[in-house]
């Protein structure tokens, strides 16, 4: 069950990933146009003796940075997906996804979050039936050393004396020094370091959690924040701006600035989406990942072979 988790909340985690690398491509190439409308501009004002040439030089180098970007945010699409295909285990040819970053979950507490890894951790569950199992165990060996009585018996035949014979005997297995106290004791203390397992995979899943739970309120929070008063407002800021320029009270870069300034905004956002979408992942997964990792061995440490006298 735990490996099954770890492989989906991969699929999961690396499909906003792939979201998020799709959203940022196509903020990267508004960029691109915002760049051109900046050259453009630059070179129309230079022709008109409203500005230098070093001005125009620095926009013709500003569009070609953006486009290094789009470029540089197509390989990270084409990463992610191809990393997405991968935890799938098929085959997938390149497109594009769909979905959306925004979280429809209500915001969790860490008290309920950690609740709930309590009670249905994989993790704390296995290592629950380890101790059940020490413990029968422990109970096993209590027992092991009662002697056992054994019973033997037969027929044949007596060739020198030409007659048949039988034998049968009762026999008492009684050991006098040896009641299985070593093993018995080991057993004991297998069990009794369970329970102190059981307690340690408590504590390190609630540290997990603590780290994991303050990131993923961060990103909750920054999310929240952006959505409706960041982008809000550079959007309106925008907006103003660009009508001041049809009304000739502000010049164009000033527009592109402003226009600028929403972009890096909106990228900002995306990542705060994806760093909280990641975060809810792995809380609502019991902090489970890396599906591609080999899963752990299924005999536990400290394990006794169900044979008489295994040590």
């Amino acid at each position: 069950m735990a490996q099954q988790f770890r492989v989906c909340n991969d699929v999961r985690i690396h499909f906003y990933k792939t979201l998020a690398a799709s959203d940022i491509l196509s903020i990267r190439r508004e960029m691109v146009k915002t760049a051109e409308d900046s050259a453009v501009t630059a070179q129309e004002s230079y022709n008109v003796g409203q500005s230098n040439r070093p001005q125009v030089r620095r926009a013709n180098v500003v569009l070609q940075r953006a486009r290094l970007d789009v470029l540089a945010a197509e390989n990270a699409y084409n990463q992610a997906f191809r990393t997405l295909s991968t935890l799938v285990g098929v085959p997938l040819c390149m497109g594009m996804v769909e979905g959306a970053l925004e979280s429809t979950c209500p915001v969790m507490s860490f008290e309920e979050a950690y609740g709930r890894l309590l009670a249905e951790s994989p993790q704390l569950a296995a290592a629950r039936a380890k101790l059940a199992v020490d413990q029968a165990t422990v109970a096993r060996e209590n027992v092991q050393w009662v002697p056992d009585i054994v019973v033997r018996g037969g027929a044949g035949y007596n060739f020198e004396a030409e007659e048949t014979t039988a034998v049968a005997g009762v026999a008492f297995d009684v050991p006098l020094f040896d009641r299985n106290q070593g093993t018995v004791r080991q057993a004991q203390a297998d069990y009794a370091r369970q329970r102190q397992e059981i307690e340690r995979v408590e504590l390190e899943l609630r540290n997990r959690l603590a780290m994991i739970y303050q990131q993923y309120l961060t990103g909750m929070q920054h999310a929240q924040e952006y959505a409706e008063v960041i982008l809000p407002e550079l959007k309106a800021a925008y907006r103003e701006l660009l009508e001041s320029y049809k009304e000739r009270r502000v010049d164009w870069p000033d527009v592109l600035m402003a226009q600028h300034d929403y972009f890096d905004a909106r990228l900002t956002q995306v990542d705060n989406l994806l760093h909280a979408r990641t975060q809810e992942v792995l809380i609502y997964g019991y902090l489970l990942h890396d599906g591609l990792m080999a899963a752990p061995d299924i005999t536990p440490p400290g394990h006794i072979d169900s044979v008489p006298k295994p040590r």
